[in-house]
């Protein structure tokens, strides 16, 4: 017996069953006719599964079998005994079946496919609101954390969400008040109740939304001056690198985290597409900046103004949006949304204090006084942290008169690293 994806016994598949034993047929998103291909395997189908409303739009022959899904289980164990009775079968689905669809669950399951797509929800809504979609991240908030969806949507300047109940434009919504998004929002594509609409992050929290719909998440130009990554890959490590040297932002009185101890520090709060990290007492923001190159949404806390202002210059320089909050710690913290790690650079023991309160997976800190390095390890230590430190002291190659070359040294830093066991 071979068993599916849930644990589930099922039937198992000789290795020369008929590679065509189940069509994968989608329908529309757009509202188009049916694929051509779809009239001749239905002719022949014996069995025939899909959504109540799929199995509704095509004309099912009057001797097939239908499941209408629900708990996919029992639907995946009949399409295994069909294939090994050699009996035909169709599975309906929405758009493309291989964008966040069925495809995965009924390879996962080892079914022989073929697979027949149609426009996807996500090309249809882009379509709706005449947009290109090249430099888009397609990501999904159905069956999963849609924290995930939501720091994608605050980190990138384009971006489609397929929703689910319960993690659709009013939850999305919410989540992006203080980022400056655009919001479009899908509705029944392809029906007669379809309905695309514009709205802020507030109106969308404010609204009631039918589902199925889509959600497509813009950035303003001034916030995301970039565009288009011309590499083509939208949320993938940045090809200039990271650990940037200090002349590749701009910085106030040498107020910035030194290239060698920035490596480190980005490494410790493994930045990437689906997390949110806090930046506090951000400086120049190289550190957030580097996370937001990595694909991680960024909130940057700074009170001194002009820092701000640097901030966000040096943040339209790598064409990255950085969120900004002007307040001093540890007051500022309240009500940001929770982050997966968090950089202190800035601040006393109070406010290492509100950020462990919050309990991220990481906190990163810096410190240059070794008198301030026992409290902070037992700060973290006493907030159930498991806590590792390292002293970086880089001597860099400095040229001399004659053509000599001299080690300049930096000056020492303790990087302490708390994660949550």
């Amino acid at each position: 017996m071979t068993r599916m994806a849930s644990g589930a016994p099922m039937t198992q598949i000789p290795s020369g069953a008929s590679a065509t034993g189940v069509t994968v047929v989608g329908l529309d998103a757009a509202g188009a006719p049916p694929h051509p291909a779809l009239t001749p395997v239905l002719a022949v189908a014996g069995l025939v599964v899909g959504a109540a409303r799929h199995l509704a739009a095509v004309p099912v022959p009057a001797g097939a079998d239908t499941i209408a899904l629900g708990p996919i289980a029992p639907a995946l164990r009949r399409l295994a005994e069909a294939v090994v009775a050699g009996v035909p079968a169709v599975v309906l689905a929405s758009g493309d079946p291989g964008l966040f669809g069925i495809v995965r669950r009924l390879r996962a399951a080892g079914l022989p496919l073929r697979v027949v797509p149609a426009v996807s929800s996500v090309a249809a809504a882009f379509a709706r609101a005449g947009l290109p979609w090249d430099g888009a991240a397609v990501v999904t908030a159905h069956g999963r954390d849609p924290r995930a969806a939501l720091n994608a949507c605050r980190a990138l300047p384009l971006v489609a969400v397929l929703t689910a109940p319960g993690a659709g434009a009013a939850e999305l919504g919410a989540g992006l008040v203080g980022w400056s998004r655009r919001l479009l929002v899908a509705e029944h594509l392809g029906t007669d109740a379809e309905r695309v609409r514009a709205v802020t992050p507030e109106q969308a929290a404010a609204e009631t939304w039918s589902d199925p719909h889509v959600l497509l998440c813009l950035a303003d130009a001034e916030v995301a001056p970039g565009g288009m990554r011309v590499d083509n890959q939208p949320a993938a490590a940045p090809a200039g690198g990271w650990a940037l040297p200090e002349a590749r932002y701009a910085h106030r009185d040498s107020m910035i985290t030194k290239s060698e101890v920035r490596a480190l520090v980005v490494a410790r709060l493994r930045p990437r597409l689906g997390r949110l990290i806090w930046d506090v007492g951000a400086g120049s923001g190289s550190v957030g900046i580097e996370c937001a190159l990595l694909g991680a949404a960024v909130l940057a806390v700074e009170q001194d103004p002009e820092a701000g202002a640097t901030i966000q210059a040096n943040a339209a320089a790598h064409a990255v949006h950085v969120r900004l909050v002007s307040g001093r710690a540890p007051a500022a913290l309240a009500g940001l949304p929770e982050p997966d790690a968090v950089f202190v650079g800035g601040g006393g023991v109070d406010v290492l204090a509100a950020v462990v309160a919050r309990q991220p997976e990481r906190v990163v800190l810096t410190l240059a006084a070794l008198d301030r390095v026992a409290p902070a390890v037992g700060l973290l230590r006493a907030a159930g942290y498991l806590v590792e430190g390292a002293q970086l002291s880089a001597a860099r190659l400095a040229d001399l008169p004659g053509g000599s070359i001299r080690l300049a040294a930096t000056n020492p830093v303790v990087v302490l690293t708390g994660e949550c066991p």
